[in-house]
């Protein structure tokens, strides 16, 4: 190779990537290999939600690569702020919770992916240059899941309920965070256990992150 470097070796214009992941080694291990793709080059690397639009701003990638279960802001809520902040960059979802609800909200976030962290990283690096070419990318199997499923059945009050109920908080928290009243929040509740079809709100809520509802 004659001493070259691999930027050296790369085409005139590398695909210029952002990498959201919280795990340090996970995000370090994506970087190394998709920078040893040759028309493919890692721009920045975040560790936080809240740091992804930041980011795709000054670097200004073609596409960001994001995980979903992110501090600070998801990569769901991320995808949503990039469509209007950034919308020349294309969105990847690349997670380990391979969810019906989250391709969902994926997709309705403006996400051009969506990939599970299983795959060959060729496949990630093919899915990268494909979304960059306008087209949709979406794990197979998981697709025909989200279609079999349906729609999340929570309104948008009863999952900002479920949402809140994190961590214990109780109905008056709750109901001080969402400025509703105590009895609201107690029906919205209810509801939320109806149709997830649990005991309680805490399997409420459980059963909604495990359909990726939340």
């Amino acid at each position: 190779m004659n001493g070259e470097s691999s930027r050296e070796r790369r085409p005139g214009k590398s695909i210029r990537v952002l990498l959201a992941e919280d795990q340090g080694m996970m995000r370090g291990a994506l970087a190394l290999l998709l920078g040893m793709e040759e028309d493919i080059e890692v721009v920045a690397q975040v560790a936080a939600g809240d740091a992804i639009v930041d980011a795709a701003l000054i670097h200004r990638p073609d596409v960001a690569l994001l995980d979903i279960e992110l501090p600070g802001l998801s990569g769901l809520d991320a995808a949503a702020e990039l469509r209007d902040q950034a919308p020349d960059c294309r969105v990847l979802i690349l997670t380990t919770f391979g969810r019906p609800g989250y391709l969902r909200r994926a997709m309705e976030a403006g996400a051009a992916g969506f990939l599970v962290k299983d795959g060959p990283v060729e496949e990630l690096a093919e899915a990268i240059r494909r979304v960059l070419t306008g087209e949709t990318v979406v794990d197979p199997a998981l697709a025909a899941a989200a279609l079999s499923a349906g729609p999340s059945p929570l309104t948008a009050r009863e999952t900002d309920v479920l949402k809140a109920s994190a961590d214990g908080a109780t109905v008056a928290d709750i109901a001080a965070v969402l400025h509703l009243s105590e009895s609201t929040v107690r029906n919205y509740l209810s509801a939320a256990i109806g149709k997830t079809g649990t005991r309680n709100r805490a399997e409420a809520a459980r059963e909604a992150r495990h359909q990726g509802w939340l």
